[in-house]
């Protein structure tokens, strides 16, 4: 159950309105996560900017899925992970990869070394050691990618947490429980 309503686009005025449009414009709909955090026009703003620098960043697309799988599973969050489980398949994910992303794996060496290296910043509340910090150079990330991975933690876990605390509503096909599949 929702605790903070989701705006109603129609109703919405001043910065909320522009970057629900904007959303809108995008994604082809204003999903509960913008309206919902729409009644801070500062947060959603610094949300989808910081969504859109990363978009532009040196990480492809389908890695930045996993990563937000990776991380929203961890947390438990299942609007992201029913979010993230389609935007992902719409990026190239399959089925498989989605899943196994969730569970922090993948058969691709570099990315299996980029979501040990995700899961550690959140288990250890970014205090990864120097044994960590070398596996995933080792694994061929640069400098600019390691940072993104921690932008992308960052931007992943206030989404994560932000609908726990808001409560909501899943307004994308439910990802099913791992223990499902």
């Amino acid at each position: 159950m929702a605790r903070i309503e989701p705006t109603n686009p129609k109703d919405a005025t001043g910065i909320a309105k522009d970057l629900l449009d904007g959303v809108q414009a995008k994604f082809g709909k204003a999903p509960n996560i913008f309206k919902t955090m729409a009644h801070s026009p500062a947060a959603l703003e610094g949300f989808l900017q910081l969504h859109g620098a990363l978009a532009g960043g040196v990480l492809s697309e389908p890695f930045q899925e996993q990563v937000a799988l990776c991380i929203s599973e961890i947390n438990r969050c299942n609007y992201c992970l029913s979010a993230h489980t389609a935007i992902g398949k719409g990026v190239g994910l399959s089925e498989e990869e989605v899943i196994a992303s969730r569970r922090g794996v993948s058969t691709d060496s570099k990315t299996q070394a980029g979501l040990e290296f995700a899961s550690k910043i959140v288990s250890s509340q970014g205090w990864v050691s120097d044994d960590e910090y070398n596996a995933v150079t080792q694994a061929g990330y640069s400098s600019e990618e390691i940072i993104e991975i921690v932008a992308l933690v960052a931007k992943n876990i206030f989404a994560n947490y932000f609908n726990h605390i808001a409560g909501t509503a899943i307004d994308f096909p439910a990802a099913p429980s791992l223990k499902e599949v």
